[in-house]
C-alpha cells in the first residue's frame, strides 16, 4: 500500500512564529483561568508567562545553536532568526519553567499550586505551537512508507524535500492535546497540590521519549539515547516523585 502524501509548501516558513505565538498566548490564557479557579492572584500569570516565554525562547534557541553550531559560523546573525524555526523544546521547558518559577517565588507564591495551573496550558500550547513546526519543516521525522507519510516540497522548508517522512510534528501536537484532555479529567479526582504536575511530567516524558525514535533531526547524543531522551528521563523522575512520593497522601 502506497502512502498518501501531503505536499507541504503552500504556507510560508514564517507561519512558524504565528503558531508559536498563538500557542504561548493560549497557554498563558489557560493558566490565568486555572489560577482564577484556585483563587490565586491570576494577574501574575501574564508577567510570569512573559518572563517564561522570553527565557524559554532564549533557552530553546541556545540549545539549538549549541547542537548546530556549524550552521552559524559563517553567518552568526542568523542565530536571531527564530521565525525560521530552530528551537529545541527541552531548552524552552527548562529555562522557561525555571525563570517563571523564580518570579513567582519572589512574590511568595505557592509554587506547586501554580504549577498545577500551568501544566494544562503548556500541553494545550504545545498542541498549537507544534503546528508551526509542521509547516516550517523543523523537528522532522524519519522516512516512512506508512499511509500518513508527509512529503515537504517548499524549498524554504527545514525538512528534507521529496521524501515521505513521519509527521513527528503532528505526533507532538496530538500528544499535547491528549495530555491536556487527560489532565482535565484527572484534575477532578486529584486534590493534593503537585500531583497534577507530576502526572503531566510523566505523560509528557513518555510521549516525548517514544516520539524521539521517529525523529530524524539531530539533537545530540547521550550514549545510546538522544540528548532529548536523556532529559526526558530526568523529567520522568521528577514526575514520579511529585505524583507518588512527595507528601504521600490519598489522591
Amino acid at each position: 500500500m502506497h502512502p498518501i502524501l501531503f505536499n507541504i509548501g503552500s504556507m510560508p516558513i514564517y507561519s512558524y512564529s504565528v503558531y508559536l505565538t498563538a500557542g504561548c498566548l493560549l497557554a498563558m490564557a489557560w493558566t490565568m483561568r486555572e489560577a482564577r479557579l484556585k483563587s490565586l492572584p491570576y494577574t501574575l500569570a501574564p508577567i510570569a508567562g512573559g518572563i517564561a516565554i522570553v527565557c524559554g525562547l532564549i533557552g530553546a534557541r541556545a540549545l539549538y545553536v549549541a547542537l548546530y553550531s556549524q550552521e552559524f559560523i559563517r553567518n552568526p546573525v542568523e542565530i536571531f532568526y527564530i521565525w525560521q524555526g530552530g528551537l529545541v523544546f527541552s531548552g524552552a521547558f527548562f529555562f522557561g519553567t525555571l525563570s517563571g518559577l523564580l518570579f513567582l517565588k519572589s512574590k511568595a507564591q505557592p509554587l506547586l499550586q501554580w504549577l498545577d495551573c500551568i501544566v494544562p496550558g503548556v500541553a494545550l500550547g504545545q498542541a498549537v505551537g507544534r503546528l508551526g513546526c509542521f509547516f516550517a519543516g523543523c523537528c522532522y521525522g524519519k522516512t516512512t512508507s506508512l499511509p500518513w507519510g508527509v512529503t515537504f516540497s517548499d524549498p524554504e522548508s527545514l525538512a528534507p524535500l521529496g521524501h515521505s517522512l513521519h509527521p513527528t510534528q503532528l505526533y507532538h501536537s496530538l500528544s499535547g492535546l491528549l495530555i491536556f484532555i487527560i489532565l482535565m479529567v484527572a484534575k477532578k479526582f486529584i486534590e493534593n497540590e503537585g500531583k497534577l504536575t507530576g502526572l503531566f511530567l510523566i505523560l509528557f516524558a513518555v510521549c516525548r521519549f517514544i516520539i524521539e525514535f521517529f525523529r530524524a533531526d539531530y539533537r545530540g547524543e547521550f550514549g545510546p539515547l538522544s540528548l532529548t531522551q536523556f532529559l526526558t528521563l530526568i523529567i520522568l523522575s521528577i514526575g514520579f516523585y511529585l505524583l507518588f512520593v512527595h507528601k504521600r497522601r490519598r489522591i
